[in-house]
């Protein structure tokens, strides 16, 4: 169960403020809640000279061993587009913590121009792996959230658009819960994806199963729920709040998604309904 942060801005924007110094920054979330300690992993990633550069540490963001390179990448970090993550491992596969933890399962995960983030878990993402067509020979990790990433992909060379792709994904992964017998309760746990294809744009999706109890930062949201802030010339959208005394953050419910788009100067952002099975 991780934590998300998405920026799209009309020019280069800092993010630092947002990932090291609001009243729930990034850094806070990390560690602020010892149930949810967000210690395997984080990254960073921005756009730099027409391509996507992203940053990685392979532990948590609030340990003395990587804090300073968290803090000097949420510094060196610009918009348009923004993505970063704080990881807290799923081990669907039931591996050791040595074969779960590293730079290869860190997040975000990029593939050409494709930036993706993840919160939630997949449970068979070996049974998976088939439907990713030649992205599975992209796969560089154990983690299942590079699984669905490749799978969203693949989903959305299919249906031509990120939205229909998305929708195919959920199918995609209760057809294969259903072929393997229902080894568990839901074929997913949390779905909740950030992702874009260009410095131009960011989708951002809200979809989980089950009651996972309250936000890491604060009590007062369904830990799965998202939520989006618009202001002059940006939007952020984050897994919680990145300030909880604001009263601008927007609630991104269960089964929705939010698509922002840069143009002429300007950020559009469209929300509504995820087209689920």
């Amino acid at each position: 169960m991780c934590r998300l942060f998405g920026l799209l801005a009309t020019g280069e924007l800092s993010p630092a403020g947002w990932l090291l110094r609001s009243e729930n920054s990034l850094l806070r979330q990390s560690n602020i809640n010892p149930a949810h300690l967000q210690q395997d992993g984080w990254g960073i990633a921005w756009w730099k000279n027409g391509r996507p550069e992203v940053v990685k540490g392979a532990g948590g963001a609030y340990a003395l061993s990587e804090r300073p390179h968290f803090e000097a990448a949420a510094e060196h970090a610009r918009g348009p587009m923004v993505i970063a993550h704080l990881r807290k491992a799923s081990n669907p596969m039931k591996l050791s913590r040595g074969e779960i933890i590293g730079l290869a399962n860190s997040q975000p995960y990029s593939h050409g121009t494709h930036l993706f983030a993840h919160n939630g878990s997949i449970p068979l993402p070996q049974a998976t792996r088939p439907y990713l067509g030649a992205y599975a020979n992209s796969l560089l990790g154990v983690n299942d959230s590079e699984v669905l990433f490749y799978l969203l992909l693949a989903s959305i060379d299919a249906e031509h658009d990120p939205l229909q792709g998305y929708g195919r994904t959920v199918r995609t992964l209760g057809d294969v819960w259903q072929k393997n017998g229902h080894p568990r309760r839901f074929p997913y746990s949390g779905l909740n994806v950030l992702f874009s294809r260009s410095p131009d744009e960011l989708w951002a999706f809200c979809h989980y199963t089950g009651d996972h109890g309250k936000s890491v930062g604060g009590p007062d949201l369904p830990y799965y729920q998202m939520t989006y802030r618009e202001g002059p010339g940006n939007v952020v959208v984050a897994s919680e709040p990145m300030d909880w005394s604001r009263t601008d953050w927007h609630p991104l419910v269960n089964g929705t998604y939010l698509h922002a788009t840069r143009k002429n100067g300007q950020i559009r952002v469209e929300t509504g309904r995820i087209p689920l099975p």
